[in-house]
């Protein structure tokens, strides 16, 4: 299913419910502040509950800030040493 994710909307392999979601993530992953929330609250609201879109929103944004961090301590692999990289001057 991983490597279904970036083909969601197509993929037989995620509910309707599942693609909302999926697009919630997309929304905020991407261009964010043009995404259209208003349909993606809409179709969200079929098949969960306000409790549940909000969960899935702070879900989303804790796992896309967890994966900012983490590029932007250049963590080589999960379970590695989280060092704050050092640049110098040059590079």
């Amino acid at each position: 299913m991983v490597e279904a994710i970036p083909n969601f909307r197509e993929s037989a392999l995620f509910t309707p419910a599942e693609k909302a979601a999926l697009r919630l993530a997309d929304a905020m992953a991407g261009d964010h502040k043009q995404a259209p929330y208003d349909e993606i609250f809409a179709e969200l609201r079929k098949y969960h509950s306000e409790e549940q879109i909000v969960a899935l929103g702070w879900k989303t944004g804790i796992w896309l800030g967890y994966g900012r961090l983490v590029h932007a301590l250049d963590v080589p692999a999960v379970g590695a040493s989280c060092a704050i990289p050092v640049k110098t001057a040059s590079g």
